[in-house]
């Protein structure tokens, strides 16, 4: 009985795990990946409003999945920043784009937090 429940609480914890990946690597595929990315538009003023809304909503998705690696405050911390800087955008604040654009260090994250390629 202990055997089964603990490899029913491993499971549960890969499957978790592995959502959360996928999750992330959903959202950096659809949103900073294609050339027509929004985060690429985000970047150059291009964004829409309905752009940087869908953005900012991917970002506080991903901030609530844990990282393939690294420390979850720090990657609370990044994300946070991140959509801060996606709202001063959207408000046409003047700070917004640089702030995106720093906060938005594709190395920077990957270095701390991307897992191993599978």
């Amino acid at each position: 009985m202990k055997k089964t429940a603990l490899s029913l609480l491993c499971l549960a914890i890969s499957l978790s795990t592995a959502s959360a990946d996928d999750l992330i690597k959903g959202a950096m595929k659809k949103n900073w990946k294609p050339e027509d990315a929004i985060a690429k538009k985000v970047g150059k003023g291009e964004a829409t409003d309905a752009e940087l809304d869908s953005l900012i909503k991917c970002v506080q998705a991903i901030c609530a999945a844990t990282p393939p690696k690294g420390d979850k405050g720090a990657w609370v911390e990044k994300c946070k920043t991140l959509v801060g800087a996606l709202q001063k955008v959207k408000a046409k604040d003047a700070s917004g784009t640089s702030e995106f654009k720093k906060a938005n260090n594709c190395k920077a994250c990957h270095d701390v937090f991307k897992g191993a390629a599978k």
